[in-house]
């Protein structure tokens, strides 16, 4: 003999009721969740507050800002972009001398030398203190007077760099606690 077939749940007097209550309930609950602040997302870069943002934005001249422009939104859009030494595009990734050489490439139609040390014995002008740095230079980070990484400075004491294996391309403080003490130069190629 077969068993009684199971009755739908609108026949059921203690099932509708209970899937009565809980459809305000889940709705109250989905809409306290949507109402939450979301968590915030990790950022690309570690900030505390450049004592340089307050400073104006500086271009390097009336006659390059067009290009330093065109620096910086290439530069800002390669931010989250794999770190891998010796790479040199966006597919293969960046170590900081590929970055800032495929951004000048790009964005200025210069070409610099793969080597952050031989960056920093090119031509232009040499920038030795950060409140005088514009957008769209070089600068430049090192330790015992030898050149060891290199960025480029977007303005409101922030730069543009890849920074280590494992990383990403980011966006620092020039003036944080480690690139403050290891700051050497910025060198202006766009004048």
């Amino acid at each position: 003999m077969l068993p009684d077939p199971v009755p739908p749940i609108s026949s059921r007097p203690c099932l509708r009721r209970a899937t009565r209550l809980m459809l305000p309930v889940a709705t109250i609950l989905l809409l306290a969740a949507c109402a939450s602040s979301p968590r915030p997302r990790e950022a690309t870069y570690k900030s505390s507050h450049s004592s340089l943002a307050d400073l104006p934005a500086r271009a390097p001249s009336a006659t390059s800002a067009g290009t330093a422009n065109d620096v910086l939104f290439r530069a800002m859009a390669l931010v989250g972009t794999p770190y891998k030494w010796g790479g040199n595009t966006p597919e293969s990734g960046f170590d900081c001398s590929g970055l800032v050489d495929y951004i000048y490439r790009h964005a200025a139609d210069i070409l610099l030398p793969h080597s952050s040390r031989e960056m920093a014995t090119m031509s232009g002008r040499k920038v030795s203190r950060m409140t005088e740095l514009a957008s769209g230079d070089l600068v430049f980070f090192g330790n015992r007077g030898g050149i060891d990484h290199v960025g480029v400075y977007v303005g409101k004491g922030r730069f543009v760099h890849a920074p280590n294996s494992g990383g990403t391309v980011r966006l620092d403080d020039i003036d944080g606690p480690y690139w403050g003490d290891h700051f050497a130069y910025g060198k202006r190629l766009l004048d």
